[in-house]
């Protein structure tokens, strides 16, 4: 799989803004701490974060969707190929002007940490890549897509619990993943069949973030 498989299966932008919005608050639920959390969403921006190098990051804005990904150990990668620490040919040609100012930059003189990245304006009828020569070598994802991705392709709860079983090493309550990713209204039993040492209150953060739904509960401001 690559960023042009990806391209392919990814819905249209609000339908994956509001996956992402859900996504971000399961976890909230599931993994309290911030800072350990793989799924967030803030300010328009999802992020993917797995604490060993590789990321993804969408950007919403009034003009579309970028998406960029690293996958640190992928053929694709700077790291991976240390006589050409540069950013692979064609991952980042042809972004749009218009979001040109969310693709990662050279940081202290190391190439940015990007392996796939791709587009899609609001007036496109698809998502966009550049145009790239993928190595013959590797593992069948020489950009990572497969791995960074994964739960942007396969978007059912059942992908998530199974995922988060065994990261998180906890069982979940099937329904209550379902109910949070399709963004219906958060109550606190909904909460509780997740992770009940977590209360409603306790997300308020993340809600206002997500602009989560919440029913028939007063959130500290």
């Amino acid at each position: 799989m690559t960023v042009y498989d990806v391209a392919r299966a990814l819905p249209g932008i609000e339908e994956l803004r509001d996956h992402c919005r859900g996504l971000a608050m399961v976890e909230a639920i599931v993994c309290p701490e911030w800072g350990d959390r793989y799924y967030s969403f803030a300010k328009e921006v999802a992020l993917m974060r797995d604490g060993q190098g590789d990321e993804y990051t969408i950007v919403f804005s009034p003009a579309g969707a970028l998406v960029h990904g690293f996958a640190h150990e992928a053929p694709m990668s700077p790291w991976a190929r240390m006589d050409v620490p540069e950013v692979w040919p064609g991952v980042l040609d042809g972004v749009p002007e218009v979001f040109r100012p969310y693709v990662p930059e050279e940081e202290q003189g190391e190439s940015p940490a990007v392996t796939a990245c791709l587009w899609r304006e609001t007036t496109d009828p698809v998502w966009r890549t550049g145009t790239i020569d993928f190595p013959a070598e590797g593992d069948g994802e020489p950009d990572g897509s497969d791995t960074l991705f994964e739960l942007l392709l396969d978007r059912s709860a059942e992908a998530y619990a199974e995922w988060a079983t065994d990261y998180y090493e906890t069982s979940l309550d099937l329904e209550a993943v379902r109910h949070v990713l399709a963004l219906r209204p958060l109550t606190p039993e909904i909460v509780a069949a997740l992770n009940p040492d977590v209360e409603l209150a306790d997300l308020a953060e993340t809600i206002a973030e997500t602009g989560y739904p919440v029913m028939g509960v007063k959130l500290p401001a």
